[in-house]
């Protein structure tokens, strides 16, 4: 097969959760533990940092990645799902897996999938990890996909675990209760392996600190640790100081990264850093102030708060939870515009209707449905958000509405679009298959 056969075989082969939903979830870690048999365990050949979190965890996973980076080791980042290209999953520093390596290894081992039937979470972390292992990376950052416990990477003994916080998602699997999916998270604690809790939550702290003492582990809570503050006297709204019990840390430290959650997000980094040091790892401010920095740009990230045109300015990010709509809600709060456009969609198994009560009612809305089939009817979406009295129309696709949101948009004003990372992964493929098409009439 070649890269387009393969990218079919794996999306249509394989049970893909970000697609389908709850049919391709596995509720234990056989599948995974198969496969690394049958590959000769890399996943022991590693060393590892496992990142889980209801929010926070992709940012966390890409600074310190870009952090280790900066630092000069060879550095292996997995996350999940990707936006626009298959390979943005599997990374060191930075660069992609090649279409090459993607098929070399499906066209490998297929015989091996055809027997034991993995997701297609399951076959990207076995992916993941040969490659990491064969390119004999010094160090590799592991985002969990869904909860701990019993999710593909937990087959790792990691040297830093780390929970970036505990918010109501995906209740349908890990829990209806903070602390039900609590426990599900301190799944990846490990024996003897330190742990970071990135922000303090006073219902669920006693979760953490039980799991901890079973397993012999010392727990950091990164917020007690470090305050983050804004630089008030600073031009630049992303230029934080980082304070380590009450002694400045970093005086000076710029995230590309808008919203106030990504305050939280670098005091888990520098609770991190501060671990990996104790290790014997090389980190130097610079360093860590250059990662956090560069994150983009080293690392790939998107979707988060990303500004993708200035004319007019259109604004993609990720926010599908609770969590991630008030952290939306207080960003859009601190900005000036003349109108706000919002270009929305989710998936089928989110609690739509009570996010939807948390969107601004003085927007405009263009509603569609994300291009995968766990995206909820828009006609489903429109009428829930009318009888709320929310503003907006309905669109047949994600390109169509943000085409009318563009159109409809004045100087001055701010076009969101949010709900659902599938729905920023459609824009972001609009927007690239957009700029090529210029690219092309130029020449």
């Amino acid at each position: 097969m070649i890269y387009q056969d393969v990218l079919e075989y794996l999306y249509n082969s394989l049970p893909m959760y970000q697609r389908i939903g709850k049919a391709a979830y596995k509720e234990d870690i056989t599948n995974t533990v198969k496969l690394m048999a049958a590959l000769n365990n890399p996943e022991r050949k590693i060393k590892t940092i496992h990142v889980a979190g209801t929010n926070g965890k992709g940012s966390v996973s890409h600074f310190l990645a870009s952090t280790l980076q900066n630092s000069g080791y060879k550095v292996g980042l997995y996350t999940s799902p990707h936006l626009v290209d298959f390979r943005e999953r599997i990374r060191i520093n930075g660069i992609m897996v090649s279409e090459e390596y993607v098929v070399e290894f499906v066209n490998t081992h297929k015989s091996l999938f055809d027997e034991v039937k993995p997701s297609f979470f399951e076959m990207t972390v076995a992916m993941a990890f040969s490659y990491f292992a064969e390119q004999q990376v010094d160090i590799a950052v592991i985002e969990v996909g869904m909860g701990g416990r019993l999710d593909s990477t937990n087959v790792i003994k990691p040297i830093l675990s780390i929970i970036t916080n505990i918010g109501l998602d995906h209740t349908q699997y890990l829990g209806s209760t903070l602390p039900a999916i609590a426990k599900e998270k301190a799944g990846i604690i490990k024996n003897n392996v330190p742990v970071i809790i990135g922000e303090s939550q006073s219902e669920i702290e006693y979760v953490f600190l039980n799991k901890a003492k079973e397993m012999e582990s010392k727990i950091y809570f990164a917020d007690r640790n470090f305050d983050v503050q804004p630089l008030e006297d600073s031009r630049d709204d992303y230029m934080h100081a980082l304070i380590k019990k009450g002694e400045d840390y970093y005086s000076e430290v710029k995230t590309p990264l808008a919203g106030s959650y990504q305050i939280k997000n670098l005091a888990t980094v520098a609770q991190a850093v501060d671990i990996l040091r104790d290790k014997g790892y090389q980190i130097s401010d610079t360093s860590f102030k250059i990662g956090i920095e560069s994150v983009i740009i080293d690392t790939g990230l998107h979707g988060r708060w990303e500004v993708v045109s200035t004319s007019p300015t259109i604004i993609c990010e990720t926010a599908h939870n609770e969590d991630g709509i008030k952290n939306l809600m207080t960003k859009l709060n601190s900005m000036d515009y003349c109108a706000l456009h919002i270009v929305y969609g989710c998936v089928n198994d989110k609690d739509y209707e009570k996010i939807l009560m948390m969107l601004p009612t003085k927007a405009k809305y263009y509603f569609c449905t994300p291009s995968v089939p766990r995206g909820l009817d828009v006609n489903i979406l429109h009428n829930s958000a009318l009888s709320i009295g929310l503003d907006g129309e309905r669109y047949s696709s994600p390109a169509q509405a943000l085409e009318t949101a563009k159109y409809a948009a004045k100087w001055g004003d701010v076009i969101i679009v949010t709900g659902s990372i599938f729905l920023v992964a459609d824009v972001l493929n609009i927007i690239k298959e957009m700029e090529e098409n210029e690219q092309n009439e130029i020449q």
